[in-house]
């Protein structure tokens, strides 16, 4: 009796983890807006290698008003990007990037990643989601990516 008990509870508590782990995981269009690209240029002040996606926090300076904001960046998870040819230390904090992506739907300073370049002229492709659209769209091609 008392090991059914003890299944028992591991299943549950096993269906709460896996549970959290979809629940984090959300598709493109929740969050971004693909009408809203953007183009970011600064300073890596964090990289988060993790599951679901990997991070990038960038300190982008404003031209116009002089002001540095902390953007962060999403990027495919660690698995997708190794696919694509990244390491864990192929973007360091203070690394000088530019980033070409998608802006959060709500305006802040969120991002999903389409391609990180960096000063030596690597171009990154950083496994964004916007392509896992289920392919509903078929004008939304992966062109190289």
């Amino acid at each position: 009796m008392k090991k059914q008990f003890l299944t028992s509870v591991a299943m549950v508590a096993g269906l709460f983890a896996a549970g959290g782990t979809a629940w984090a995981h959300h598709p493109f269009s929740a969050e971004f807006d693909s009408s809203k690209t953007v183009q970011l240029s600064g300073t890596v002040s964090k990289v988060d290698w993790a599951n679901p996606h990997a991070y990038l926090f960038v300190d982008v300076k404003d031209d116009k008003s002089g002001q540095t904001s902390n953007w962060k960046v999403e990027l495919g998870g660690p698995n997708a990007l190794t696919r694509r040819g990244w390491t864990q230390t192929s973007i360091k904090t203070g690394d000088r990037v530019t980033v070409n992506g998608w802006q959060a739907r709500d305006g802040s300073h969120f991002a999903n990643a389409k391609d990180v370049k960096l000063t030596n002229g690597t171009d990154l492709n950083a496994a964004s989601s916007y392509y896992d659209n289920d392919a509903k769209d078929s004008k939304k091609t992966n062109s190289g990516h």
